[in-house]
Formats: C-alpha cells, structure tokens, sequence
C-alpha cells in the first residue's frame, strides 16, 4: 500500500501549539487511527518509517512532537550523548498534566479527520510506551500497544517524578500489549513484575510479551536493533490491532 507521508499539522494545546506528523493510505476512505508516541528523541527517521509501516497496514498513524513546548518545530534530537541528554532532562522537566493535555489533543485531532473512522489505538516505544499506555485511560482508546514503556514502575515520569499511571491502571477500558526486552536495564524484572501484578488486580484485558532483548530493540539504528524481533513485533502489533479495530488480521 502507498503511503501519503508528507502531511503535518499543528494543533492547540494548553501548553502551545503541537505538530503531529500524518502518515495514512494514499487511496480514499477512512481507517482507524493510531497516535504514535515517540522516544525521548522525538519524530526520527527510526519514528517516521515506525509510522510508514504501520500506516502501510490500513491506518491513519498520527505521531507528536513530545516536546514542542520546549522545542521549535520539527526538532529532531541527535541519537548521541547531547541528545539523549537533551531528551531525558526534558521528559522530566515537562509537567505530567500536560503529557495528558497533549495526549487528548491528538486524539481529538485523529477521531475529527476525515481520513480516519474514529476507531481509536495508541502506541509507542520507550518513554513513548509510557505515554501510550496513559492516553488508553481515555475511554475512546480502544487498544494501546506499548514497547518497552519506561518510568511505569518507578513512578517517574513528568516534573517532580511522580506519576500516578500504575495507581490509575484501572481506568483502562480497552486492550493493551506490553511487550519488554529482559535485558533492559530501565525496567528490571522486579518493574515488570510489579506492572503485571497491577493489570491483573485491575482485571485489565492485556497481552503480554517478554524477549531475550535489549532496550530500544526496535528502533533500526544502532547496536541494539535486533531486526528478528522486529519483525516479530510488526507482526504481534498488526494481528492485535487488526482484532481489535476490526481489520483483517
């Protein structure tokens, strides 16, 4: 399926203005829409082909610009010592309020555009595995898939590091599939334990999914890609998403 790439569009939130990158069908109708929520280094070229392959499955994939209040437009941060610094200061120098400010303004901006049904998912990777997992407290998300969510289990994301995400897993009224590398440093087996011990005191309706894997082994740049499970994960993502959003799967 081709693949209409070259859309933006900035939206208002109570924090500034958002750019959200539009990926979608390049053939008419309407598809279920997807926010995906980047890593600490906003939309890379990692993020954008993320986008294309997902949007390449039937879907009008909408991806923000985590930081936009902080950064100009556009701004990609450098997966090098600076930028990772960069990202890690403000993941945690952004208000948590305003993440779920943001998160709602996206998915009002999705479930209005004419391309897409109104049939809503999240997903993200890394911090963006976070974001996607709170954006599901919204009731009109019907799925969110999230790789390697970190600060979950440290309850440490957003300004003064003390999220209330496991405290509110209850608030979850679609699926989820979490999907973790067991050599990742940022979240331990005693994180993943304690995450998977709230879904299940909450009766969440969940998939989960652990590998032999490193953190970020999704993002096609880098020593840590590991392109078996990529495709592995490309393939666990479409068949959930296509059961649950009604798609051929």
């Amino acid at each position: 399926m081709i693949i209409h790439s070259d859309e933006t569009a900035d939206t208002p939130t109570p924090s500034g203005m958002m750019r959200m990158h539009i990926h979608r069908p390049a053939i008419e109708g309407r598809f279920p829409g997807i926010v995906l929520f980047s890593e600490i280094y906003q939309v890379t070229a990692p993020i954008r082909r993320l986008a294309v392959m997902l949007a390449g499955q039937g879907y009008v994939v909408c991806v923000p610009e985590v930081y936009h209040e902080y950064e100009p437009p556009g701004t990609v941060l450098a997966y090098d010592r600076p930028g990772t610094d960069r990202g890690n200061f403000l993941k945690y120098e952004k208000p948590l309020a305003a993440y779920d400010h943001d998160a709602r303004a996206a998915l009002d901006w999705l479930a209005a555009y004419p391309h897409c049904t109104g049939a809503l998912a999240t997903m993200g990777v890394c911090l963006g595995g976070h974001l996607a997992f709170r954006a599901a407290f919204d009731s009109r998300v019907r799925a969110s898939v999230c790789f390697y969510a970190t600060d979950i289990h440290s309850h440490t994301l957003g300004h003064g590091q003390h999220d209330d995400t496991l405290a509110r897993v209850a608030a979850l009224r679609g699926e989820a599939m979490l999907v973790w590398g067991r050599q990742d440093p940022h979240v331990p087996f005693a994180g993943r334990q304690m995450i998977r011990e709230a879904l299940e005191q909450a009766g969440t309706r969940y998939e989960w999914h652990e590998f032999n894997a490193q953190h970020a082994f999704l993002r096609d740049e880098g020593p840590r890609f590991d392109p078996a499970l990529f495709l592995l994960g490309m393939d666990m993502t479409r068949r959930f998403l296509g059961r649950i959003l009604h798609l051929s799967a």
